[in-house]
């Protein structure tokens, strides 16, 4: 089993910054990508981005393409996500998410193994 923590989550006026955590732990070695996502009310779960434990690989929506940036620390086992010119329309909450396998199907939530317990973020208009 792989346990997932998110942090960092928070209330932010439009155009602030925040800068969420996830930390890996257990059986991390089974694990090959992390990723974000995000779920706002009444919508369906959504990807955001995905990074490949080795290196080398990074991968983002659309959406928050050039205003978020992931970045992984595998020595801490931990997952960072950089949001920074945050809109309204990022309010959600954000979870953390692990897979093995391939850098692939990144944005199908039911190609992950492992799921974190979410954290909030809300932007302010």
């Amino acid at each position: 089993q792989v346990q997932l923590v998110e942090s960092g989550g928070g209330l932010v006026q439009t155009g602030g910054s925040l800068r969420l955590s996830c930390a890996a732990s257990g059986r991390t070695f089974s694990v090959s990508v992390m990723s974000w996502f995000r779920q706002a009310p009444g919508k369906e779960r959504e990807f955001v981005a995905a990074i490949r434990w080795n290196g080398g690989y990074i991968y983002y929506a659309e959406s928050v393409k050039d205003r978020f940036t992931i970045s992984g620390d595998n020595a801490k086992r931990t997952v960072y996500l950089q949001m920074n010119s945050l809109k309204p329309e990022d309010t959600a909450v954000y979870y953390c998410a692990a897979k093995s396998g391939a850098f692939r199907h990144l944005d199908v939530a039911e190609e992950y193994d492992y799921w974190g317990q979410g954290t909030q973020v809300t932007v302010s208009s």
